[in-house]
């Protein structure tokens, strides 16, 4: 988030908060920033989503390390929680077994959606999402994939037990 954005002052105060859950009202989030939201902030719950791409205001919490988990319109109320997603690593032998929450955590933590993703990794949109939906598992060749991606961008993950 560069100093200087509309949506700074946001990311600072919740800089500031370190973790901590955080709630505030539309009326204190204007006050923060010195100016008025757009009327889409306070008429659709989708303007406060966490989206890692195409919105400005959504990069002011989730650089700052959060999420918005809950948007109550009627009260003209945000709660934003510390982004954080738990996981188990499990290997066979030499190959990490990804699961849901831990493909998840890393396409956020890369800042990429399902579908830029899918693109890196050669499948479908619908595969990470039913990958992270834990409809299906990655097959052993697209784990060594995954953990390839996840090498190459820093992202850092804990070994668990083993599995046969």
């Amino acid at each position: 988030m560069k100093e200087g954005s509309k949506y700074f002052p946001l990311y600072a105060f919740l800089q500031e908060h370190a973790g901590a859950p955080v709630s505030l009202t539309l009326a204190e989030i204007e006050q923060l920033l010195g100016t008025r939201l757009p009327g889409s902030a306070r008429t659709r719950v989708g303007w406060w989503s966490n989206r890692s791409h195409g919105a400005v205001q959504a990069a002011a919490w989730m650089d700052a390390g959060y999420h918005v988990v809950t948007v109550d319109l009627a009260a003209e109320t945000i709660h934003f929680a510390k982004a954080q997603l738990t996981y188990t690593v499990v290997r066979q032998g030499d190959t990490v077994l990804w699961n849901g929450r831990m493909i998840k955590a890393m396409r956020q933590q890369l800042g990429l959606s399902q579908g830029e993703l899918a693109k890196e990794l050669g499948v479908r949109q619908q595969t990470i999402s039913e990958w992270e939906k834990e409809a299906y598992a990655p097959s052993r060749a697209t784990s060594k994939h995954l953990a390839l991606v996840a090498e190459r961008a820093g992202f850092a993950y804990e070994t668990g037990s083993e599995s046969p």
